[in-house]
């Protein structure tokens, strides 16, 4: 990485960058385009990236201003300054999220979906509350004295906590307590109150409304709910460590008692004895605390949206298309044969064919061998019972599963040591490299000879994610990529090097990073002012100084970039630059491919990959990045790119000063983006069926709008 050069007029601090999508997020619950519902959705998603943003990146700038670790990032800004900084702007988004979300409570009442407390609630509701909280809730509950004999309990992060003080009838002295909102049970309760509608009650409401059959005998002084946060990242040393799934599984043990982050309560809570005692348990300064004046942990809201039943009041379905080439049924591998390359892009595609590609190769005679890299797998995953299957019908089953994948390690073994109990080979990782290329190669035997089936993507095989993550990937036979891609498989299982040259793919830490630079310097050694370059990147965050450095210099040489990034984006376009526009999107899906076009002199490239344009992406981890060649996509994804840019309602651009532009329409616009998307594949794959509109007409530029001149907004 290059030595720090001081270039705050072209760098954006990345936490702060990240804490400006957040807010992005956070506008998308005011918008009233949105439905009620999917406005709700996004205070919740809010709530969600805000705790993951304290147990990693917070945790990160607290680490190094306690080890005395005070050097600037590239925008100038040092640890320290950064936290006061991310104060000042959380003050002012907490703020404006709580005050959306009573506006948006309110909304929600007119619309008979109200929340109570137990004593707003009539005699008979109340009665009826209680005997459910004594024969549902009161034996799941377990209350956790603090005294001599009980000390200070290891509390959950992310928990709802009850603190509780009181006096026993044989003490005169105050004792504390806590009880745990059990997340097992759930955290809205419907109650018949002859309202119409629905009436739900929190969980940590009725728990306090009930709090004397929890300690009988006892005189109950004070109680309020409380939240605290963890620093829950953490690094293991590789080096000479014999079983990497122990040492992952011992790390993640210890994570309950790694040190807070965060303390949230209610506003309400009075700085009295049982306030000062908390605090001075957690010994948290006052820049990690937080006050609330709504309820806690705002992410299980999601648990409202679903329960409430209201389908008027979210956005219409998007059904899954089925990919023109799979839509006859017919076997996969046929299919593959029969075309160049097959576009997969889910969530406006269905993510079955490659499920479909998986269980065929299982059950295959001719199949001898199947090769997978796993991420962040779901639950209760198609992918792994595929891979199992294969395993048990004798398939040699290579899967190379990355156990650091952040907050996904404990599933992640789980299905590990299932897949080895199946009989595959399980590879954990490499060390000190996270994998997190996605790929999965299939060897066929057919007509004597040896075929290879490929598939690459931007996002993880997860059927969840699949449906709520905008992700490409392509299927192919092509003998280049395949054995590209079975060179790569060589270099994470065994101890082979990567050749000094690839056939097609780049992939990082090899050559990936050199490759995008070349890519971008070539760029601007084609472009003049009569016939400038042309970049379109798109990625879920840019935070490469080297990468931006590289940018700026081809700006300056008259290309003109586009840069589509939904997160974090630590470059800063300088108020006279005006050939480096950057948008990002926050809408329904989370925007998560990374596609990269290259004008090249006319020559056009276009590529996919799993790597982000960062420094962790481009050098600390195992990427991969391949070449579009079929027309046919090639069009597609500028039609893709094309519409993103032209996206005037979710569209947010980048400006001088570092800050985005906001923009809040009333009623949504044929200019969104994910609709359109939507609308272009549904369009495709009637157009392939023989009666759908003519939708590359539709959404191509006139024949003298190539991409080398598209419009810039």
């Amino acid at each position: 990485m290059n030595e720090f050069i001081d270039r705050s007029d072209r760098y954006i601090s990345r936490e702060l960058s990240w804490l400006d999508f957040n807010a992005r997020v956070l506008d998308e619950a005011a918008c009233t385009a949105n439905p009620l519902l999917e406005r709700l959705k996004f205070i919740a998603i809010f709530s969600s990236n805000l705790d993951e943003f304290f147990m990693v990146r917070i945790a990160g700038l607290r680490q190094l201003v306690q080890l005395g670790k005070d050097a600037p990032d590239p925008a100038g800004v040092r640890p320290e300054e950064q936290l006061a900084l991310l104060r000042t702007r959380l003050e002012k988004l907490l703020h404006r999220q709580q005050k959306l979300l009573n506006s948006l409570l309110a909304e929600l009442e007119k619309q008979d979906i109200r929340l109570r407390r137990p004593h707003e609630l009539p005699e008979a509701a109340r009665k009826e509350l209680k005997r459910f909280f004594q024969v549902q809730i009161l034996p799941v509950l377990t209350p956790l004295a603090v005294d001599p004999s009980h000390p200070f309990p290891i509390l959950n992060s992310g928990a709802i906590e009850l603190a509780v003080s009181m006096k026993p009838a044989d003490r005169q002295d105050t004792v504390f307590a806590f009880v745990e909102v059990p997340e097992v049970l759930p955290r809205f309760i419907a109650v018949r109150d002859e309202q119409p509608g629905k009436t739900f009650v929190l969980l940590e409401e009725l728990i306090m409304d009930n709090l004397e059959g929890l300690f009988s005998g006892c005189s109950i002084q004070e109680f309020f709910p409380f939240r605290i946060t963890r620093d829950m990242d953490f690094s293991v040393e590789e080096e000479g460590v014999e079983d990497l799934l122990a040492q992952i599984e011992k790390k993640l043990l210890q994570r309950r008692q790694r040190e807070p982050i965060r303390l949230e309560m209610p506003r309400s809570v009075p700085a009295g004895e049982l306030y000062n005692w908390l605090c001075g348990e957690f010994q948290l300064s006052p820049q990690f605390r937080y006050r609330t004046s709504v309820p806690l942990h705002l992410k299980q809201f999601f648990e409202l949206a679903a329960k409430a039943e209201r389908p008027d009041l979210l956005e219409p379905a998007w059904p899954p298309i089925m990919p023109p080439e799979f839509a006859a049924g017919g076997s996969v591998f046929d299919a593959l044969s029969a075309h160049e390359q097959i576009l997969i892009a889910p969530p406006f595609h269905a993510f079955s064919p490659i499920i479909r590609l998986l269980e065929e190769a299982a059950d295959d005679p001719d199949v001898l061998a199947i090769k997978q890299t796993l991420y962040r797998v779901s639950g209760n995953s198609p992918v792994v019972h595929a891979l199992q299957r294969a395993a048990r019908n004798g398939k040699q089953v290579t899967v190379i599963v990355e156990l650091k994948a952040r907050f996904d390690e404990g599933n992640n073994i789980q299905w590990a040591r299932r897949l080895e109990e199946s009989g595959a080979h399980v590879v954990y990782g490499i060390s000190n490299l996270k994998i997190h290329c996605k790929a999965l190669l299939i060897v066929r035997r057919e007509d004597g000879y040896i075929r290879r089936y490929l598939h690459l993507a931007t996002g993880n095989y997860n059927d969840k994610t699949a449906a709520q993550y905008t992700d490409l990937g392509i299927m192919t036979c092509d003998p280049d990529l395949c054995f590209d891609v079975a060179n790569l498989f060589n270099v994470m299982t065994g101890y082979s090097a990567p050749p000094q040259r690839w056939r097609k793919i780049a992939a990082a830490p090899f050559d990936l990073r050199q490759r995008v630079l070349e890519l971008i310097d070539r760029e601007a050694r084609l472009s003049t002012p009569e016939r400038p370059g042309r970049i379109i990147a798109k990625m879920n965050s840019l935070s490469d100084t080297e990468v931006i450095d590289h940018l700026h210099k081809a700006a300056a040489a008259h290309v003109r970039i586009d840069l589509i990034v939904r997160g974090i984006c630590c470059l800063k376009p300088g108020p006279a630059d005006g050939n480096i526009r950057v948008i990002s999107i926050v809408d329904r899906y989370l925007e998560h491919s990374r596609v990269f076009y290259f004008q090249n002199g006319g020559e056009e490239e276009f590529y996919l990959s799993s790597a982000d344009w960062m420094y962790r992406n481009l050098s600390r981890r195992i990427e991969l990045m391949f070449p579009v060649e079929s027309p046919k996509i090639r069009k597609i994804l500028f039609d893709l790119l094309r519409m993103q840019l032209k996206d005037e309602e979710k569209g947010r651009r980048l400006m001088s000063s570092g800050r985005y532009t906001r923009k809040l329409p009333e009623h949504h616009t044929p200019a969104r983006s994910q609709a359109g998307s939507y609308r272009y594949f549904r369009n495709l794959a009637t157009e392939a069926a023989g009666t759908g509109e003519n939708i590359l007409k539709v959404f191509a530029a006139p024949e003298t709008d190539s991409p080398h001149t598209s419009p810039q907004a």
